[in-house]
């Protein structure tokens, strides 16, 4: 017996319906704590403690973030996380996808041994003092390139990648072997620009990585203060914000008197502004990378 056409319209109807309505409430549930954190960021401290500050903010102020960038170090701590997050991001996608594709060739004898080795390493960890001591006798401390180094292969992503190489087909390398192209040549040539939705996804992975990244700068870097990074000046004037109520010229970093600090700058303030100067940079980078998310993710773990 055929469904009634009124109930064949109606289903449809139904779904979109309930698809847009979810689809917006699930954007507003996602937005809403960001676009919150904004607001109070252009808010007075003050004012932000009565709470009640929604979308809007109710008294303006620049004074939070003038208390963010009041430190001269701030600048150069900027500069150094950005070239940090470019050469890891480069260095990373480059290597690994190289190593990748050694590990992908059949032929490779050793192939599986090393996949296994890199695979445990994703299970077991030397620790936080071996690693430490490992750094120490690799000379990096207080060098920019231990922010480099250590991250230069990752086996989460040369399995992704590996995988996704998979699904490229044999006889693309067979006919460039057939006309004198070596293995590099094909790597370059063949593999590296057919890598591109996966490559651009991991590249976001990597790149967020390198740039939230502070507690290495904790460890290896934090008697040296030219190789301070964003997220660990941003860490460490969060820190004093908090821990600075009897001195609010402390929080604010700047001239003031102490009845003004305590009207314009807050713990809450200054977190709410240290969110978004470290949160800006990826979400500029983001929208560059969107269309090859999704892509290169499920075809990157999924072999067809």
């Amino acid at each position: 017996m055929k469904p009634s056409s009124g109930m064949g319209r109606l289903e449809p109807a139904l779904f979109h319906t309930f698809n847009s309505v979810f689809m917006i409430v699930l954007v507003i549930v996602t937005l809403y704590p960001f676009l919150n954190t904004i607001v109070v960021s252009f808010n007075a401290g003050n004012d932000t403690i009565r709470g009640g500050i929604y979308l809007w903010p109710r008294q303006w102020t620049l004074q939070n973030y003038k208390a963010v960038f009041a430190s001269g170090t701030i600048y150069n701590a900027f500069w150094i996380s950005v070239a940090r997050t470019v050469l890891s991001t480069v260095l990373n996608i480059f290597l690994t996808t190289m190593l990748s594709y050694t590990l992908s060739r059949k032929e490779y004898i050793f192939r599986k041994p090393i996949t296994v080795i890199f695979v445990l390493t994703m299970y077991f960890s030397a620790g936080l003092i071996p690693g430490y001591f490992l750094i120490k006798d690799l000379h990096l401390l207080n060098s920019f390139w231990v922010y480099i180094f250590p991250s230069m292969i990752s086996a989460f992503n040369m399995i992704v990648i590996r995988t996704y190489i998979g699904t490229i087909p044999e006889s693309l390398v067979e006919s460039a072997k057939i006309d004198g192209a070596g293995d590099f040549k094909i790597f370059m040539r063949i593999i590296f620009p057919l890598c591109t939705p996966v490559l651009a996804t991991i590249a976001l992975f990597v790149a967020v990585g390198a740039w939230n990244s502070w507690f290495d700068a904790f460890l290896y870097t934090s008697s040296k203060q030219d190789l301070s990074t964003l997220q660990y000046e941003l860490m460490k004037l969060l820190s004093s914000s908090m821990n600075s109520n009897n001195n609010p010229n402390v929080a604010a970093g700047v001239g003031m008197t102490q009845d003004s600090a305590i009207s314009l700058v807050t713990p809450l303030s200054i977190r709410a502004a240290v969110t978004v100067v470290a949160a800006v940079p990826i979400l500029v980078v983001y929208p560059f990378m969107q269309k090859y998310f999704v892509v290169g993710l499920n075809v990157g773990s999924v072999k067809e």
